[in-house]
């Protein structure tokens, strides 16, 4: 059994290795993890501005917002990457002139395209139950919604902080600057909408 776990992750492994998927697959994961955090910044700075008492329909509608978004993101991904790995595949066969329906190329290719479609389409949905918690300790009796407000609006920045991080790593540049300019956006979009609010 332990071998047959060890030879699944190693099979997985190589089609990453082959297919060049990792890169990718971190560019899916930040993007929609992003709008995912900036999404649900809106809905919550939204909601405090019209001062919705009920943690119900802030769950709700963060929620729904970002399974869409997920949903989106996972037939959006996935139909993309099959188009584009398909299209790879019948360019390398016109000039070999052989058929790789049964290669480990083409066995690769239809895996990562549906790697690729998990990780667009839970990002969001990872992000936005993180900035969700608060509503739903409030949901629970343990908070105030209005705590739940504040700690919302922090671990929303701080994801977005985070992601920036991550970014500032990938690029190997000063992870600090690529976290500030994350939350930045972040800021900004707060400040947009209590800008509105007060229209």
């Amino acid at each position: 059994m332990i071998e047959r776990i060890k030879g699944f992750f190693h099979k997985i492994r190589m089609y990453l290795q082959i297919t060049q998927m990792s890169p990718i697959a971190r560019r899916y994961f930040v993007k929609n993890g992003f709008d995912g955090s900036m999404t649900m910044l809106g809905i919550i700075a939204g909601s405090w501005i019209v001062a919705v008492e009920e943690p119900r329909i802030i769950v709700t509608a963060g929620l729904g917002a970002c399974v869409a978004m997920g949903i989106s993101g996972l037939f959006g991904a996935y139909m993309t990457e099959r188009a584009e790995r398909k299209r790879h595949i019948k360019s390398l066969e016109a000039a070999m002139i052989t058929d790789l329906h049964n290669s480990v190329l083409n066995d690769a290719s239809d895996f990562v395209s549906v790697y690729a479609a998990i990780v667009d389409g839970a990002s969001p949905i990872v992000t936005a139950i993180f900035s969700l918690i608060p509503f739903f300790l409030t949901l629970a009796g343990t908070i105030s919604i209005w705590s739940a407000y504040v700690a919302s609006f922090v671990l929303s920045l701080a994801t977005l902080f985070s992601l920036g991080l991550y970014l500032g790593r990938i690029a190997k540049e000063n992870i600090l600057i690529y976290g500030i300019q994350t939350l930045a956006a972040g800021v900004i979009t707060v400040a947009i909408a209590l800008l509105l609010g007060g229209i």
